[in-house]
C-alpha cells in the first residue's frame, strides 16, 4: 500500500512538471508572438519613414525641376519687332506713376563740388604727357617714367630688366621695393644712376633678404597740363563744345546735373508705378537670360529654390522697368524706326556690325533699348 501510495505520489509530481512546461512553452511563444509582432510594427514604421523620406525627396526634384530656369540668349524672346512686350497692353498691366508731376528736390540733383573737381582732374590727367625737360626734378607724389637692369653680386636677375619699355611710378607709392623711390628724389630726366636695396625677407624665396644694385635711367617726369582756356580752346572746343575755363566747369556741373535727374526720375517712376499682370512669357525669357549670365559668372547658389526665387525677383525688377518705359513710350506718342536705326549703324559702324548685333540681339531687343532711351529723353526733357 505504501508504495502504490508512493507511485501516485511520483504520478502526481510529474503531471505537475509536465504542466509547468507546457505553460513555459506557452509563455515562450507568446513572447516571440510578441517580439514578432513588435519586429513587424517596427519594420513597418521604418518602411514608412523611409517611404516619407522618399516621398519628400522625389517631391523636391520633381518642384526643383519644374521650376528650374533654363540659361539662355534669346534677346529678343516675348518681344515684337517693334520692341514691345508681347500680348501685353500697358494700359491694364500697368499703373504708370504720374511722371509728368514730380516735385524734384534739387539739393539731390545739383552737381557737388567735389565731383566736377574730381571730372576736371581725370579729363587733366588723361592728357598728361612724359617730360624731358632737365630743368624738372623728381619730387615726391611725382610720376616718373624709369628704365632699370637689377643685378645681385654683378649677376643679373629674373625680372629685374624693363628691357627698355619703360616703367611709370608714383614717387612714394611703395609699389617698389625699400626705398627705391625714394632714391629718385632730387634727380631729372636723362640722369642715370644706382638704386641700392634690399629685398624684405617676405620676398620670393630666390630673392628673400638679397642686396640689389639696380642701374636706373629717368626716361622723364609725367607731367599734367593747367587746365587755362588756351588749353580748353585747343583740346575741349571739338568733343565738348567749349572755349573757355568758365564754359567747360558749367558743362560739367550740366552734365552732372543732368545724370542725377536722370536717376532721380528714373527711380522714382519705377518706385511709384505698380505691376498688375506681368507678362508670362516675357518674364519667363528674361529669367532664362539673366541665369545665363549668372551660370558664366559662376553666380548660382548651391540652394537651388532660394537662387530660382531670387532670380524671379532680380527677372520681375527688371521686367517691371521695361514695362514702365515702354508705357512712358506710348503715353508720349513717341515712334522709333528700326530700319532707319540700322542703316545709321551701317553708315557710322559697317553693314557687317549692324547684321551682327542684328543676329546677336533681335530687332526687339535692339528696339526696344532704343525705346527706353527715347522714353528717358522725353523724361528727363520735361523736367529740364
Amino acid at each position: 500500500m505504501a508504495k502504490n501510495k508512493t507511485t501516485q505520489a511520483n504520478a502526481g509530481t510529474e503531471v505537475s512538471k509536465s504542466k509547468a512546461k507546457r505553460e513555459e512553452r506557452r509563455k515562450q511563444v507568446q513572447k516571440a508572438k510578441r517580439e514578432a509582432r513588435a519586429a513587424r510594427i517596427a519594420g513597418i514604421a521604418v518602411a514608412l519613414i523611409v517611404g516619407a523620406a522618399i516621398v519628400v525627396v522625389v517631391g523636391k526634384q520633381l518642384y526643383i525641376m519644374a521650376i528650374r530656369t533654363t540659361p539662355g540668349t534669346e534677346y529678343s524672346a516675348g518681344l515684337t519687332a517693334d520692341g514691345k512686350i508681347e500680348n501685353a497692353d500697358m494700359a491694364t498691366a500697368l499703373t504708370l506713376a504720374d511722371y509728368k508731376n514730380i516735385s524734384v528736390p534739387e539739393d539731390e540733383v545739383a552737381a557737388t563740388q567735389e565731383e566736377v573737381e574730381d571730372e576736371i582732374e581725370s579729363m587733366l590727367e588723361s592728357y598728361k604727357e612724359l617730360s624731358t625737360d632737365a630743368d624738372l626734378v623728381i619730387a615726391d607724389g611725382d610720376e616718373v617714367n624709369i628704365d632699370y637692369v637689377g643685378t645681385v653680386d654683378g649677376v643679373e636677375f629674373d625680372g629685374g630688366n624693363s628691357g627698355g619699355a619703360g616703367y611709370d611710378v608714383v614717387i612714394g607709392s611703395g609699389s617698389l621695393v625699400d626705398d627705391f623711390e625714394q632714391q629718385l628724389i632730387g634727380h631729372k630726366p636723362g640722369d642715370e644712376l644706382t638704386v641700392e636695396v634690399t629685398f624684405p625677407e617676405d620676398y620670393n624665396e630666390e630673392m628673400a633678404g638679397k642686396d640689389a644694385s639696380f642701374a636706373v635711367t629717368v626716361n622723364g617726369i609725367q607731367k599734367t597740363p593747367e587746365l587755362t582756356d588756351e588749353f580748353v580752346a585747343e583740346n575741349l572746343a571739338d568733343t565738348e563744345e567749349v572755349s573757355t575755363v568758365a564754359e567747360y566747369r558749367t558743362k560739367v556741373e550740366e552734365d552732372f546735373h543732368k545724370d542725377h535727374l536722370q536717376d532721380y526720375l528714373s527711380d522714382y517712376v519705377v518706385e511709384n508705378s505698380t505691376v498688375n499682370t506681368y507678362p508670362s512669357k516675357y518674364l519667363k525669357a528674361t529669367k532664362s537670360i539673366l541665369k545665363y549670365g549668372d551660370t558664366n559668372m559662376g553666380m548660382e547658389d548651391e540652394d537651388e529654390i532660394a537662387y530660382e526665387k531670387e532670380l524671379t525677383e532680380r527677372a520681375k525688377e527688371q521686367v517691371k522697368e521695361a514695362m514702365v518705359y515702354q508705357a512712358i513710350f506710348e503715353d508720349a506718342g513717341l515712334s522709333f524706326d528700326i530700319d532707319a536705326f540700322f542703316a545709321e549703324q551701317t553708315t557710322e559702324e559697317s553693314k557687317e556690325y549692324a547684321e551682327s548685333i542684328k543676329e546677336m540681339y533681335g530687332e526687339g531687343f535692339i528696339a526696344q533699348s532704343e525705346m527706353r532711351k527715347m522714353a528717358i529723353e522725353h523724361l528727363v526733357g520735361l523736367y529740364q
